[in-house]
């Protein structure tokens, strides 16, 4: 483990940006001033978010602080994950090897696709017409 007592990183998906602030603690996990289940209504966002403390096996025992911006709870959950688990990679560099077989370490490239002219939506078609 590292001198450096608190981490920080960033991570995006989609429209969203969120930064991390890890440190030594109880497991206490704040998004926006807010309890990180408070915050991630859906069971299943907070499990995505939390996933990288399981896989690493240090749940409760460091103290995240985020702050999310932008985009939909989706698209935050998802980046609050990407910068948890880049602040838990600057905390333990052996932490890389287990996140990166996760799948855990690489930002998520999807986004949505543009408006296209002549066209309701990016992919969908006006009604064809042959007369």
């Amino acid at each position: 483990m590292n001198q450096q007592t608190e981490f920080s990183a960033t991570g995006r998906r989609k429209e969203a940006v969120a930064r991390v602030s890890l440190k030594p603690g109880s497991g206490k996990f704040t998004i926006n001033g807010r309890d990180g289940n408070d915050y991630l209504t859906r069971d299943t966002l907070f499990q995505l978010a939390t996933k990288p403390l399981e896989v690493t096996e240090m749940a409760g025992k460091v103290d995240l602080t985020c702050s999310a911006k932008g985009g939909g709870i989706a698209g935050q959950a998802g980046a609050i994950r990407l910068a948890i688990s880049r602040a838990l990679t600057a905390l333990n560099p052996e932490f890389r090897k287990t996140l990166r077989m996760e799948e855990l370490l690489t930002r998520d490239p999807r986004a949505v696709e543009r408006k296209k002219y002549g066209q309701p939506k990016a992919r969908k078609r006006f009604q064809y017409s042959k007369r």
